[in-house]
């Protein structure tokens, strides 16, 4: 496209704007004109144009799928992987941290417990993770022990555990901190246990069994007493697995 060929086809033009608007399409429309000026100067051609006016416009829209995607996961607190200082933690093995990014626990419906004393950052690599999955476009949903429990025993009042229960195995990921930091109210455990109950023949895997810090009870209890553990990330399982 030269740029006498834009001067004389202000109707191609309008037509173009006009389909970008149709197609809701504010980025692509946004740069148009750039990009013209970009093949006038025969620094790009016409493919490597039409390349550069997708690439924004999808990356516009990949931007407001995962800020909606953090919201809705209640991943407010964005934490990366990149932010975290392994220096200050050497014990941790930096490899398998990133190897859990790729997130093939998810597809292997597999749960993963970090163990530590607080300050360690087990929520901020957990976050991490969970802001990992999202930009993966898997679904995410970050709580606390003391939020899931005491949502389960608020829906249990009002009648609509069932409900509740079943909201809570749509994630694909689920997110579980601050295991064992406060006591869970009276019943809680209960609750808890039948969400990860539930969860099995809807949704998630195994329960790893791994030894605690605070004693000879194991990660897998936290199922039975919701009060051991730390901080867990725990995958769905799909209708049908087997696993």
């Amino acid at each position: 496209m030269t740029a006498s060929s834009l001067e004389t086809g202000p109707a191609t033009l309008d037509r173009i704007r006009h389909s970008l608007v149709g197609l809701k399409m504010p980025r692509a429309l946004e740069v148009l004109e750039h990009i013209l000026r970009r093949i006038e100067r025969g620094e790009i051609s016409a493919l490597e144009a039409i390349d550069s006016l997708l690439g924004e416009e999808l990356t516009l829209r990949e931007g407001r799928r995962v800020k909606s995607a953090l919201k809705m996961g209640r991943l407010l607190n964005i934490k990366t992987l990149a932010g975290f200082d392994f220096a200050f933690q050497p014990s941790l093995d930096r490899d398998r941290i990133m190897a859990l990014a790729q997130l093939d626990f998810v597809d292997r419906h597999e749960v993963v417990h970090f163990l530590g004393q607080p300050g360690c950052g087990k929520t901020h690599l957990a976050l991490a993770l969970g802001v990992e999955a999202v930009k993966a476009g898997r679904s995410v949903y970050f709580a606390t022990l003391a939020d899931i429990v005491g949502s389960l025993a608020k829906a249990e009042r009002e009648g609509t555990l069932r409900e509740r229960l079943r909201f809570l195995c749509r994630p694909q990921l689920l997110i579980v901190d601050e295991i064992g930091y406060l006591p869970v109210i009276p019943g809680g455990g209960n609750l808890f246990f039948q969400l990860v109950k539930h969860r099995p023949t809807h949704c998630v895997g195994q329960f790893r069994s791994c030894p605690m810090d605070s004693g000879n009870r194991t990660a897998s209890s936290v199922a039975g007493a919701g009060c051991t553990g730390h901080t867990a990330a725990a995958t769905r399982r799909r209708h049908g697995s087997g696993r």
